[in-house]
């Protein structure tokens, strides 16, 4: 394999189609897509300070590269790509791409990033973004922290476990996804999903868990959350104070605590949904909106 070492490349397409390449501690300064139709290539120590790096590119490995703003919409059209220890400051990253892995990778840009991806496996990935992950498939997700909203919107097939999420409107449009061992704080939590699985979760979220076809919650808690659970299908053990449960459509809640149960007759059937709960401070059939 051919090896590069401390280069500094201007040129648009400066290693176009490049096979089989290792490029050391080099930088890609200017010019549009330098490793444009790339294969077998591995990048270590690079920068790239402009547009469009790596387009349909195959078997990329990157170790310690850097991605400056200007590096935007990066890695597209791509597959099996590798990078680890990287740090990404330009938006609208990986498009349309298939079996990435990513690991130790931030993210501080992350403005449609990672949209329409497949086989995708996130290893302790720090991202602040909107919209990120928005209509990709088939990720793994170990360590994620993640501040921006709409996180995951249409996603299918995710498992997210040990992570931090401070995102609104997570999860909306999903199907098949399974968060575990995770914090989550944000407005309107999963909206018009399926099959949407939370266990040993934290959540605090207004309005949350609506709308939801296939609802499963086990030994989570939940923090300052009012109006929960309108329209859903949902079976949920909840080991905390829940403070307002609004119209579930059918299933069971399980909590210690409820502060309010609003059921109105009129919009769902409260035979439907077994609520097991000793300790209901207010049940009623009107709704105060926060």
């Amino acid at each position: 394999m051919e090896t590069i070492k401390q280069n500094r490349f201007l040129e648009e397409r400066a290693l176009f189609g490049a096979k089989d390449l290792t490029v050391e501690d080099s930088v890609f300064e200017s010019g549009e897509s330098p490793l444009k139709e790339s294969a077998g290539v591995v990048l270590k120590g690079c920068s790239f300070k402009y547009k469009y790096p790596l387009w349909y590119a195959h078997d990329i490995t990157a170790e310690r590269c850097l991605w400056f703003e200007m590096a935007r919409a990066g890695v597209w059209y791509s597959d099996r790509v590798f990078l680890n220890d990287c740090v990404i400051d330009a938006p609208k990253n990986f498009r349309r791409c298939r079996d990435l892995s990513l690991k130790n990778v931030s993210f501080s840009n992350a403005a449609e990033t990672l949209w329409n991806c497949s086989g995708v496996t996130l290893d302790q990935v720090t991202v602040r973004g909107d919209y990120f992950a928005m209509n990709s498939s088939g990720l793994t997700v170990d360590g994620l922290t993640l501040y921006g909203n709409y996180a995951f919107d249409g996603c299918r097939d995710l498992t997210v476990k040990n992570s931090t999420l401070m995102t609104k409107d997570a999860f909306w449009n999903t199907e098949n996804v399974t968060v575990t061992d995770s914090y989550i704080a944000g407005e309107y939590l999963g909206w018009n999903s399926k099959n949407l699985t939370l266990v040993n979760c934290t959540v605090e979220s207004l309005q949350g868990m609506c709308y939801i076809d296939g609802l499963v919650m086990k030994n989570c808690k939940l923090l300052n959350t009012t109006l929960a659970f309108e329209y859903s299908r949902v079976e949920a053990d909840i080991t905390s104070r829940i403070d307002s449960v609004f119209n579930p459509s059918e299933g069971s809640i399980q909590a210690p605590e409820i502060g309010e149960l609003i059921l109105q007759d009129d919009q769902v059937d409260p035979e439907k949904t077994k609520i097991l709960c000793e300790n209901i401070g207010k049940t009623s059939r009107e709704v105060t909106w926060d």
